[in-house]
């Protein structure tokens, strides 16, 4: 009985030796595999994922497509050499609340930037540069095309060519039937932030995107009621801008002009002719009154065939709401600009005296 137990404890201890090997052994492969699983996280998150070497603080531009996830965006920093490791850029953007955040555009980078560098960049979006431009009220197209040229560096010529081509390069409702084709009138008038390179055509888009912009905030119904087409609006808006210093203005130059409408009087207004007289002038002589166009208002009865100017808002509201009175003259009598209106040709002869007086002629 002694020597079988003897041998039941030697049977007993053999087991426990195999096992103590085992665990020795799994230990190392559980070691090699960390070992493994290191150098794998090391070469996940630092190791260059494309070849080559990165020379640090070369400039490089990259173009971030609309829409480009964020993996996508990691590997077009790798292969411009922005930052070594795609995998460390995902990682560092989802760290830094960054992920799907990042804007599309062109970058102006560097190569070898940090991943906060290179985030922080595509955070903030694209440099942009400007260019700002002030067009007045009451330019027409060749003085419009003329600061264009000399601010933005936008050919004048080209720009004028796009400006006399109307809907069939503009197709906007609107602008169908244009006089000549003309985009006169439609080019609103304003202080615009030009990204610099922008073609002519890029920058008449924007000018008629505020035209429908501002316009809507006219009253055109109104107009419309009296038996006035958007078209007929903007030339009558077109011409209180050019007849008018004095804002106050406005709405009695539109008065008169309304008044003389509605009874078919001619409406005789020095502006229409100075549109297609070259150069300017104070005053028109006999011979331009009689000068055969379709703008001369001494001639012809109506409105011009279309826009003389391109008007801003307050002439365009002016149009559309004019003042309520019997007005049908005016005269320039002071040196700010503004007029004497009157409802008779007697008052009217009247206050063109004072108007020599004032100016000398």
């Amino acid at each position: 009985m002694g020597r079988r137990s003897e041998r039941a404890r030697v049977k007993q201890v053999r087991p426990r030796k195999s096992r103590v090997g085992a665990a020795f052994a799994l230990l190392g492969i559980v070691a090699a595999l960390a070992a493994v699983g290191v150098v794998g996280g090391w070469w996940y998150l630092f190791e260059r994922t494309e070849h080559g070497p990165i020379v640090a603080g070369e400039p490089v531009t990259v173009e971030i497509p609309e829409g480009a996830a964020t993996a996508s965006i990691a590997m077009l920093l790798v292969e411009n050499g922005v930052v070594p490791n795609a995998n460390r850029f995902r990682l560092e953007s989802r760290r830094a609340g960054a992920d799907g955040r990042l804007r599309a555009g062109e970058y102006d980078l560097v190569t070898g930037m940090t991943y906060d560098e290179a985030i922080a960049a595509l955070l903030e979006g694209p440099t942009i540069a400007y260019v700002t431009v002030t067009i007045p009220e009451g330019y027409v197209i060749e003085q419009i095309a003329a600061r264009l040229e000399e601010q933005a560096g936008i050919p004048a010529e080209e720009f004028e060519r796009l400006a006399h081509a109307g809907y069939a390069e503009f197709p906007r409702d609107y602008l169908q039937g244009a006089f000549e084709d003309k985009l006169e009138g439609y080019l609103f008038p304003k202080t615009y932030r030009i990204v610099e390179g922008s073609t002519a055509r890029d920058v008449i888009e924007m000018m008629l995107d505020q035209f429908e912009l501002e316009i809507a905030s006219a009253d055109v119904d109104a107009a419309r009621a009296r038996g006035f087409e958007l078209h007929e609006i903007v030339t009558m808006a077109s011409i209180i801008e050019r007849e008018t210093k004095v804002a106050g203005e406005r709405a009695l130059v539109s008065s008169v002009i309304h008044n003389r409408l509605e009874i078919g009087m001619r409406l005789q207004i020095d502006a229409t002719i100075e549109y297609v007289l070259p150069g300017t002038r104070f005053r028109l002589t006999y011979a331009d009154l009689e000068i055969d166009s379709p703008y001369n208002t001494y001639r012809n009865a109506g409105l011009p065939p279309g826009p003389i100017s391109n008007p801003g808002l307050a002439s365009l509201q002016a149009a559309c709401e004019p003042a309520d009175t019997e007005y049908l003259y005016y005269v320039l009598t002071a040196e700010d600009g503004s007029h004497t209106f009157t409802e008779t040709w007697e008052e009217f002869l009247r206050a063109k005296e004072r108007s020599k007086e004032v100016f000398g002629q």
